[in-house]
């Protein structure tokens, strides 16, 4: 079974707020403050109607797994970054990042027809990091001491990859990600 990307809708805060207040979720992410309900729910009455990001339910054998999202949509720079994360640490194993991976990119540069995709990531997260560059995202950035989380100061790799990369590299991740 494949994975589906399916708009967030209001039912779905809920669920996303748990996955994200999960330590095994926010030692990725730029903060690690417990979110509240009321919290949860003014960012998404500020997402809902934004047209510079996108956020969809990771769906992986009918049950919702985690996250995707792109954000800081900007059609005069043809570019935008983009996430995701699996709430349901049961599953990250199996190659279900890269099949995500491979929508999103599709997505970015086949639907929305961008440019140049970014992403960021703290340096102690290599796996991720190492996944993005197997499709072909190189780094660009390095962000010393970017965030302060938990106390401490982390630093951030900025990766990217241009549609032409892309396109170069899409038929070979196909067919290593479905076997094709």
């Amino acid at each position: 079974m494949d994975i589906e990307l399916t708009p967030l809708t209001e039912e779905d805060i809920e669920l996303v707020r748990t996955w994200r207040n999960m330590p095994e979720v926010s030692q990725y992410m730029y903060t690690s403050e417990m979110i509240t309900y009321e919290q949860q729910a003014s960012w998404f009455a500020r997402i809902k109607n934004d047209s510079t990001c996108r956020y969809w339910v990771i769906t992986y054998n009918n049950q919702k797994v985690g996250l995707a999202s792109i954000t800081g949509l900007n059609h005069t720079l043809s570019s935008c970054y983009w996430a995701f994360y699996l709430g349901d640490v049961t599953i990250r194993k199996g190659g279900l990042g890269a099949k995500i991976e491979f929508r999103v990119l599709d997505y970015v540069f086949g639907e929305l027809k961008l440019n140049k995709l970014r992403c960021e990531v703290m340096t102690f997260n290599e796996k991720v990091i190492s996944m993005h560059e197997k499709f072909g995202f190189r780094r660009e950035a390095y962000y010393r001491q970017h965030v302060k989380k938990d106390g401490i100061w982390q630093d951030v790799v900025g990766l990217a990859i241009l549609k032409s990369e892309w396109e170069s590299y899409r038929t070979v991740m196909q067919n290593k990600i479905y076997r094709i």
